[in-house]
């Protein structure tokens, strides 16, 4: 007989998961429309990189602080309920828009809400799933991302073919309605069952064992600037991130100025390519790593790095390709190995802080990632074309994808070193937890 709180768990993966997936379809129907919105609007390709990039980024990035805060403290059930709304809704208004200025306004809408998802999402699966269980429970939730690529390739690709941009932006919005109410009546937060110990304690005990429960701002930035492992998470997340909404974003007008390719053809190819080597990599990197190297972070870093050498030397092969059919098998090669550390990443920094500083860690790290990651990465790429059109005129994308490349290589000496520092840090916040436990 099924364990019904077994059943709720895998409910509630699902649920984030979709809207994980949602959340994700936007970013990737947005770069595939870019050269459509090019048209329309009469943009340049730096104009394009801002609305792609930092325009959206830079919210998403601050927001997601303060609503993490929240989450660390409050009822994440109505936090990924209304957030996920907000971005929802304002998804559908991207079809309205007539001009450079609405469309910033609209994509930093879009970014406020959608910061309330991952960092929500990854502290309600930590308290359901147990550190042994994280690396694959949160490759499962990670693997949503992969779903909204195809979603977002495929089935926006074919909106956009034959309905046009704005429809597209329009239609695909809604589903993420549906999903915020089913998030706000059928999900449960935990807490809200927690049963509170009783107070026998001395005034100065009690004290303690609450400010441990409701860490300050200040407390939550020396804990985790003292944190090593964190510190070079955070920056290779940075660097991955540069590189893959630099290139990600881009890939699609690579295809269509480089092959002459359409969109529906693009969107079809793509959902096939990256999503379907993103949900494989996530789901069995996910289980590889619960299954050889459970509770052994140091491991799952070093093979991590590894991982990412072998895709630091296939990747550049992408851009000088004779065809689009081995550029798109290149691409299948790199998105595999690349997707396959997403769940233990997360579960990593899952366990190396205290439960209430969760939320926020995660939101952090995304902060950095996503400022310098999603921020800069198209716009530099967008710059970096603009700049060698001069000189290689169609093909100037191409180079300037070739050129962010070399960050693999970053990516793989900084997870190299965080291999070296993580045992310590996960005896930390066990440490600070059992105190307090032993306190009440």
């Amino acid at each position: 007989m099924t364990n019904p709180w077994r059943r709720y768990e895998n409910y509630l993966l699902g649920i984030l998961l979709l809207i994980l997936a949602f959340n994700f379809v936007d970013r990737f129907a947005l770069g595939l429309a870019l050269q459509d919105i090019k048209t329309d609007l009469a943009l340049s390709d730096t104009q394009l990189g801002l609305i792609s990039g930092i325009a959206f980024a830079i919210f998403y990035s601050i927001m997601g602080i303060p609503i993490a805060r929240w989450a660390d403290r409050g009822n994440r059930r109505v936090i990924v309920s209304l957030t996920t709304l907000l971005w929802s809704v304002m998804v559908v208004l991207c079809g309205a828009v007539g001009n450079f200025a609405q469309l910033v306004l609209i994509r930093i809408g879009v970014g406020v809400g959608e910061a309330g998802c991952v960092p929500t999402a990854n502290s309600l699966i930590a308290d359901y799933f147990d550190r042994g269980q994280r690396a694959r429970a949160s490759a499962i939730y990670w693997s949503g991302a992969s779903l909204g690529i195809i979603i977002g390739n495929l089935v926006a690709g074919w909106l956009d073919r034959f309905y046009g941009w704005r429809a597209m932006f329009a239609l695909l919005g809604l589903p993420g309605v549906v999903l915020a109410a089913l998030a706000f009546f059928t999900l449960r937060e935990p807490r809200a069952f927690t049963p509170k110990p009783k107070n026998s304690l001395p005034q100065e005990f009690t004290g303690a064992i609450e400010r441990h429960a409701r860490p300050s701002g200040k407390d939550i930035v020396e804990s985790l600037c003292r944190n090593a492992t964190f510190r070079y998470l955070v920056l290779g997340q940075s660097v991955l991130y540069f590189h893959s909404y630099g290139v990600l974003l881009w890939q699609p007008t690579f295809f269509v100025r480089s092959f002459g390719l359409t969109s529906g053809e693009l969107g079809t190819w793509l959902a096939l390519v990256l999503g379907g080597t993103g949900i494989l990599g996530t789901y069995f990197g996910g289980r590889l790593f619960s299954r050889y190297t459970r509770e052994d972070e140091r491991m799952q870093l070093r093979a991590a790095t590894y991982v990412f050498v072998v895709v630091a030397l296939i990747a550049p092969w992408t851009y000088i390709a004779p065809n689009r059919y081995a550029a798109f098998g290149l691409i299948a090669v790199t998105s595999l190995g690349s997707t396959s550390i997403s769940g233990p990443f997360l579960a990593i920094i899952q366990s190396i802080v205290p439960e209430r500083m969760r939320a926020t860690a995660v939101a952090v790290t995304f902060l950095f990632a996503n400022l310098i990651g999603m921020g800069l990465g198209p716009l530099v790429t967008g710059v970096l074309s603009d700049t060698l059109q001069a000189s290689a005129g169609q093909q100037s994308l191409r180079y300037a994808l070739l050129a962010l490349t070399p960050s693999y290589f970053l990516v793989a000496w900084l997870l190299w070193r965080a291999s070296h520092m993580v045992f310590g840090d996960l005896l930390a916040p066990s440490a600070v937890e059992g105190k307090a436990h032993a306190k009440s």
